[in-house]
């Protein structure tokens, strides 16, 4: 039986820095099994969902976040959400991707992704919904959230996020961090955290050795003072309501057309590849109430 996943969230004693850390085995195995990834899509799939389900940590009460890695290699977008209390979702465009290893004799997660955009979308409950964006600097996730947060949203920052995958295609470990200079820091933190940084294992190699979330965090920022710390693990909103209401959103030729053509529909949820069928009678009700709902 895995372990349970945990993310953790924590400042120094000065208040200067700011470290999140998360292992995510289960999580990313659930979305290995869900969505069929091989090796390649399962290790950027799952960095991507790491570093979120972190992101998380920092949202209040209802608020979400959705983040999308659209690059030009064959794996397509990534897309993942995640809110305040720990629930993530998340898939790749195309799971089935096998690429040789990269120079490092590594996944070649680079390769996969390719050149493109992240995107990060925060719905805060408001009207407005946040937006950044960035060009990709490698593929490798880690490397392009740390220029995300530098960029978009100002703030000094290294994001480090690994997955082991077992031979079998299962995630053997998953997790990552975020550290990040907060207004106020000084120098001497900012030379502190590179020597740190600059010593440590990769995250593959730590986690693989069993480190727990407090763990890791404590070898990013030794001298934690922890504020929050909550399990993450996979949930999807989707539901049969909400497939009819997009199965309505087609509007009524296209809906008469699977009526009429096939007798019934099947819709896929793209984020758990959870299947709902619908027979004719129930498009036919979809139908009438679109017709309803039409009249004055």
């Amino acid at each position: 039986m895995l372990p349970n996943d945990t993310a953790i969230r924590a400042l120094s004693k000065n208040q200067h820095v700011r470290a999140l850390a998360c292992t995510s085995t289960a999580l990313i195995n659930e979305l290995q099994s869900r969505h069929d990834t091989w090796p390649v899509a399962t290790a950027a799939l799952g960095r991507t969902a790491s570093v979120a389900a972190m992101m998380g940590l920092m949202l209040k009460g209802r608020e979400r976040l959705t983040v999308q890695i659209k690059g030009d290699g064959p794996l397509g977008s990534i897309v993942v959400d995640a809110d305040a209390e720990g629930h993530v979702r998340g898939y790749v465009d195309h799971p089935h991707v096998h690429l040789p290893a990269n120079a490092l004799g590594k996944l070649d997660v680079g390769g996969g992704v390719g050149q493109g955009m992240l995107y990060v979308m925060r719905d805060l409950g408001l009207k407005d919904v946040y937006r950044g964006s960035v060009e990709l600097q490698t593929g490798e996730i880690g490397d392009d959230f740390t220029y995300y947060f530098a960029v978009s949203e100002q703030t000094p920052s290294a994001v480090g996020a690994g997955v082991l995958v077992n031979t079998d295609n299962r995630v053997l470990a998953a997790g990552g961090f975020i550290v990040q200079l907060l207004p106020g820091h000084t120098e001497a933190d900012t030379a502190d955290l590179e020597a740190r940084l600059s010593g440590l294992s990769s995250v593959t190699d730590i986690l693989r050795d069993g480190a727990t979330a407090r763990e890791l965090l404590q070898m990013v920022l030794p001298d934690a003072e922890v504020l929050d710390e909550r399990p993450i693990s996979f949930r999807c909103q989707c539901s049969k309501e909400r497939m009819a209401a997009l199965l309505k959103g087609l509007g009524d030729g296209e809906i008469q057309s699977l009526i009429e053509e096939q007798g019934g529909a099947e819709v896929t949820c793209h984020f758990c590849n959870e299947q709902y069928q619908f027979t004719q009678a129930e498009l036919e009700t979809l139908l009438s109430q679109q017709t309803e709902g039409e009249q004055p």
